[in-house]
């Protein structure tokens, strides 16, 4: 029997950040499923092109990455996708699978994203929580997400409202969907002198390094420009062991449940 695990993210044309916040998960899920053989895939066609075109890294699609798999005699597949939420990504990955399935007799399970159940929010609380600085007196922190124009952009108001439950200093504001900076950054400037800003993502890729910690038109400039201390941690959710094991953990909900 030969079993694989195939680990989807979005991907990263940063090197470092490729190794510290999607490395970092696919290691962790080998040394718990040591029995199996990790691939990766990324769901993004143009980091694939990018990585591609100018470092010479092939990186399969979902579905490639399958196929491949398939005829080198797997029988047993569990995907794995490392996103914040069942967005449109999620579903390149899940749409990949039902493809193959049509294909093939052999098993193939797909786990759910960081989002997903009601008790998932409480995991991801817990684990952001612990990174997160303490609470101090003027001080705010601000999470910047994705967001989507899915319908599973609804998770990030759960997240908020669940945070909202534990602390009152955490603000998320997404880049491509509410709530925006713009829908939160009345509230900051009333509320907090200073503000640290900390990607909601797997990866401290482009958004976060130019949209949020940039020099020009950043939720960092936008923030100084209301006289707002703003401090960046460009560390992505990768970086976190308590969301490494979160990723575990869904590998093994999904083959205990298949």
């Amino acid at each position: 029997m030969k079993s694989g695990i195939l680990v989807v993210s979005f991907g990263t044309s940063y090197k470092e950040t490729r190794e510290k916040c999607i490395e970092s998960i696919e290691n962790a899920i080998g040394v718990n499923y040591s029995h199996c053989e990790v691939r990766r895939a990324f769901t993004s066609n143009m980091i694939i092109k990018k990585l591609k075109s100018r470092d010479g890294i092939h990186i399969d699609t979902p579905l490639q990455a399958l196929e491949k798999m398939i005829v080198d005699g797997f029988d047993n597949i569990h995907v794995q996708p490392l996103h914040v939420i069942p967005g449109f990504e999620y579903e390149k990955v899940t749409n990949a699978v039902s493809r193959i399935k049509h294909k093939t007799d052999i098993s193939i399970t797909v786990g759910s994203p960081l989002l997903n159940k009601e008790k998932h929010y409480d995991e991801m609380i817990d684990a952001l929580t612990d990174r997160l600085p303490k609470k101090t007196i003027g001080e705010g922190i601000l999470l910047m997400g994705h967001g989507t124009e899915h319908f599973s952009n609804a998770c990030y108001s759960m997240l908020q409202n669940k945070i909202n439950d534990v602390r009152d200093d955490v603000l998320i504001a997404n880049v491509e969907g509410y709530p925006e900076i713009d829908n939160v950054i009345g509230n900051i400037e009333n509320k907090f002198s200073k503000m640290i800003l900390m990607p909601l993502m797997i990866v401290a890729g482009d958004h976060a390094i130019n949209d949020m910690a940039g020099d020009e038109d950043s939720y960092k400039t936008m923030l100084q420009e209301r006289n707002v201390e703003v401090e960046c941690i460009l560390e992505g959710l990768g970086q976190n062991t308590k969301i490494q094991d979160i990723f575990v953990k869904r590998v093994s909900e999904a083959l205990h449940n298949k």
